[in-house]
C-alpha cells in the first residue's frame, strides 16, 4: 500500500510542477561593489590576488560579492534559493509563468533566463555519461618508482619536467568531480597529506563538507589520483607535489541542470582560493527532465551556463581542462559542454600506441573551434584508488593526467600567460599543424613545450647542442661551443646513475638497453635531451 501512495505523490507532484522550470535571475547592479575594490582581500585570498598580479588580470566587477539584499527581497516574495553566482551575477530559482513576471517587475532584476532549451515559459531521447564514465580494470603491483604510471607520464614527456624539479611544487589545482571517498583514508593518498598537500574542499550538492562520504562515487579519487596519487616503488602521479582543493558539484545519481551551477559556485569558490588550474572530467547535453537538453548546435561554448562560467575562470588565469567526453562510439559522438568554451583546455583521449580511443568524443564546436585541444593516455590509465593502483579508461583519466603536466609547466613558468602557454601546448603537440576530430593537435609533448620555451627564452641555444648518435651503443657525443660544466643521466624511472664533469662524452656501452635522460649543465644553463641506448 506504501508503494501505491508514494506513486501517487509522485504523480501529482509531477503535475503540480509541469509548469514550472528552473530560471537564472540576473541582477542589474552590485551597489557595494566600491567596498570590494578598497578591500579586494574581503573576497579574494592573496594567493588569488597575486595571480592575477602576476598574469596582468586587473580586478572587475565580476569579481564583487552578490548582492545580498537583492537575494532576501527574492526570499521575501517566496522563493527558494540555494545556488548563486557572482560571476553571473544572478540567483536561480524554480518558477512558473506568473512567478517569472513577478521576477521580471523586480527593480533590482535585469533579466530571467530559462535553463531550458525547449521553455514552456515566455521569455534529449538517447543518455549520455552524465559524468565521464571510466572502466576499471584489475588492480596493479609493481616494483619500480613510476610503477605502472610509468608509460602515460613519458606519452606526454613529462619526466624532464619532473628530472628539472617540476613536480607542481607551490601550483594549486581544484578537481571538480563527484565526491573523494577514500581520500582522507586511502594509503595512496597519504603522502599528499603528510605534506599538507590537500587544502580544503567542500559539496555544493549538499552544502556539506561530507566530501569524502563513502556512499559517494568514486570518480573524484580516482581523478585526484591520477595528478596526486603516490605509492612507493609502485605509482607516481603527473604533479605529486601540486596543492589541491576538491570539490564535489555533480550528484552521479540524477542528470538536473542544477549540477551546471554547482560548478560555477566550485569554480567561483576555486578563484576566490587562488587555484591556478582546475580539472573536471564532468560534461552535459542530456538531462533526465529532457526540456532541458542541448542540441549539438548549441555545443558553442557559450550557450550553456557552465560553458559561460569556465570561459570568466579562464579569463582569471585560471587554466581549465575539461574532458572530451566518452561518445565517440555512440549516435552523439560530440564534445558536451563545457569542453565546448573556445578558453578551455579540451583534452580527448589515446591508448598506449597512440592512436584515437574510440570512445573519445569528436569535436569541433558547433562554432567550427578546434575541439579537443590535444591528447594524453585515456585507455588503460594509471591511478590510484584507496590503498593500490587501478587501471582506468576514458577522457576523465587523460584529463588529470594532462593538468599535472600543466602544473609543472606552471611551476616552471608561473608568469607566462595561460593563452599563451595553451597556444604553445598546441604547437608542440604531435600533429600540429594538423588536427583530427577526436585528437586535436595531437598527445600532448610537455618536454618539447619546456625546451621551446627555455630556447626561445635565450636559456639555452638548441642550435647549439646537440648529442650523437642518438640510438647509442657505446660512446654518446654532445656536441656544443660551450664548454660543459657538468653531465648526469637518469635511468627511465627518474633515478640519477651516473655523474661527470667537464666531459662532451660518455661511454654507455654498460648500460642496460632503454630509455635515458641526459641533463646537461652549460654554466647557467640546463639542458635535457632523451636517448634510446640499443
Amino acid at each position: 500500500m506504501r508503494k501505491v501512495l508514494l506513486f501517487c505523490f509522485l504523480a501529482g507532484y509531477t503535475f503540480a510542477q509541469a509548469q514550472s522550470e528552473l530560471v537564472f535571475v540576473y541582477f542589474n547592479s552590485k551597489p557595494n561593489k566600491a567596498a570590494f575594490y578598497a578591500n579586494p582581500s574581503s573576497e579574494l585570498t592573496q594567493k588569488a590576488l597575486n595571480r592575477r598580479t602576476a598574469l596582468g588580470i586587473p580586478l572587475n566587477d565580476q569579481d564583487a560579492p552578490i548582492e545580498q539584499s537583492f537575494i532576501q527581497n527574492l526570499q521575501n516574495l517566496g522563493f527558494t534559493i540555494t545556488d548563486s553566482s557572482k560571476w553571473l551575477n544572478g540567483v536561480a530559482v524554480t518558477a512558473n509563468q506568473t512567478q517569472v513576471n513577478l521576477i521580471k517587475a523586480q527593480p533590482f532584476v535585469q533579466s530571467v533566463e530559462s535553463f531550458a532549451k525547449n521553455s514552456s515559459l515566455v521569455l534529449k531521447t538517447q543518455n549520455i555519461n552524465k559524468w565521464e564514465s571510466f572502466e576499471q580494470s584489475q588492480k596493479i603491483l609493481t616494483t619500480f618508482d613510476y610503477g605502472s604510471g610509468s608509460a602515460q607520464i613519458d606519452q606526454i614527456n613529462l619526466r624532464p619536467l619532473h628530472l628539472a624539479g617540476f613536480t607542481g611544487t607551490g601550483v594549486t589545482i581544484a578537481v571538480i568531480d563527484t565526491g573523494f571517498p577514500t581520500v582522507n583514508t586511502g594509503s595512496a593518498f597519504s603522502r599528499l597529506w603528510t605534506n599538507n598537500r590537500i587544502k580544503g574542499g567542500y559539496d555544493f550538492v549538499t552544502k556539506s563538507t561530507n566530501i569524502y562520504d563513502a556512499t559517494l562515487n568514486a570518480h573524484g579519487t580516482v581523478v585526484l589520483g591520477a595528478i596526486g596519487g603516490y605509492i612507493q616503488d609502485t605509482f607516481v602521479g603527473s604533479a605529486p607535489d601540486a596543492d589541491f582543493y576538491l570539490y564535489r558539484s555533480e550528484n552521479a545519481t540524477v542528470e538536473v541542470p542544477e549540477e551546471e551551477l554547482y560548478w560555477i559556485e566550485a569554480a567561483e569558490e576555486a578563484d576566490r582560493k587562488g587555484v591556478d588550474i582546475i580539472t573536471t572530467s564532468l560534461g552535459y547535453n542530456i538531462f533526465d527532465d529532457p526540456k532541458y537538453n542541448y542540441t549539438y548546435a548549441q555545443m558553442n561554448g557559450t550557450t550553456s551556463f557552465i560553458g559561460r562560467a569556465s570561459q570568466i575562470a579562464a579569463n582569471k588565469g585560471i587554466f581549465v581542462l575539461i574532458a572530451a567526453g566518452n561518445a565517440g562510439q555512440q549516435t552523439w559522438h560530440y564534445i558536451t559542454t563545457p569542453a565546448d568554451n573556445a578558453q578551455v583546455f579540451t583534452i580527448g583521449s589515446v591508448d598506449s600506441a597512440g592512436f584515437s580511443s574510440g570512445f573519445s568524443s569528436f569535436g569541433p564546436n558547433s562554432s567550427g573551434v578546434i575541439k579537443p585541444d590535444a591528447s594524453a593516455r585515456g585507455s588503460a590509465s594509471t591511478t590510484v584508488n584507496n590503498n593500490s593502483t587501478t587501471v582506468v579508461s576514458g577522457t576523465s583519466i587523460a584529463t588529470p593526467i594532462a593538468a599535472g603536466g600543466v602544473a609543472c609547466l606552471i611551476q616552471a613558468f608561473p608568469t607566462m600567460s595561460r593563452d599563451l602557454m595553451k597556444t604553445k601546448l598546441r604547437q608542440t603537440a604531435s600533429l600540429y599543424p594538423n588536427t583530427t576530430d577526436q585528437m586535436g593537435y595531437g598527445i600532448l609533448n610537455f618536454g618539447s613545450m619546456y625546451n621551446s620555451v627555455l630556447n626561445t627564452s635565450e636559456l639555452v641555444k638548441k642550435d647549439k647542442i646537440a648529442i650523437f648518435p642518438n640510438p647509442v651503443k657505446t660512446i654518446l657525443n654532445i656536441v656544443t661551443e660551450d664548454e660543459i660544466s657538468s653531465l648526469e643521466i637518469y635511468d627511465n624511472l627518474g633515478r640519477s646513475i651516473l655523474k661527470l664533469q667537464n666531459k662532451k662524452s660518455v661511454n654507455v656501452q654498460d648500460f642496460a638497453k632503454g630509455t635515458y635522460y641526459l641533463k646537461i649543465q652549460i654554466k647557467e644553463k640546463v639542458y635535457y635531451e632523451k636517448f634510446l641506448k640499443e
